[in-house]
């Protein structure tokens, strides 16, 4: 018998069984999520409105974008302004297409809800890997963003293209001119 090769697919599957165990109540109310953590409440919303019909892997890639927008210093170093960044000015013209469509930010789907509570817990945990390889950007396949042709393709995970910016290339003469030493 050959070794059957795992996907990443059965990864987080063993991944969630594991840590079931220690979460806490993903059938909290949402009053008592956003009480409890403010920045899980929004990863969730984030990951809902989304992800929602989107596979495991697929709302995992949703939610470490926002973590990697955290950790980059060109983005607020806080979940909730990471996701509500730009927003406030004016109707679509958000860096999440549901903070500023104009229609309700309650979830509806009490099961998908809960789901994505659980799925935002476990990235705060730390439990997941980031299959995204640190993108920055994002877009549904539906939709071909002229920014796109600018960023490096680094996965398409269920209905979502996944992005980096690309390095910078260095010229001849700005090698040249660079100081040394």
């Amino acid at each position: 018998d050959q070794p059957r090769s795992r996907g990443l697919g059965d990864v987080y599957k063993r991944q969630v069984w594991t840590v079931s165990s220690f979460i806490f109540s993903a059938h909290a109310t949402k009053v008592e999520t956003y009480k409890k953590s403010p920045e899980l409440f929004c990863l969730a919303q984030n990951i809902y409105f989304e992800a929602r019909g989107e596979p495991l892997l697929g709302k995992i890639a949703v939610g470490h974008v926002v973590l990697n927008r955290v950790a980059d210093k060109r983005f607020p170093g806080h979940v909730c302004k990471v996701i509500q960044q730009g927003g406030n000015r004016r109707l679509h013209r958000c860096q999440f297409s549901w903070w500023c469509d104009g229609k309700s930010d309650d979830p509806q789907d009490v099961k998908a809800w809960y789901e994505a509570v659980f799925v935002a817990h476990l990235i705060r945990k730390g439990v997941t890997i980031d299959p995204t390889k640190g993108a920055l950007w994002y877009h549904a396949v539906t939709v071909s963003p002229n920014w796109a042709d600018h960023m490096r393709r680094e996965a398409k995970i269920g209905q979502h293209i996944f992005y980096t910016k690309p390095k910078r290339r260095v010229s001849g003469l700005s090698k040249a001119l660079a100081p040394r030493g």
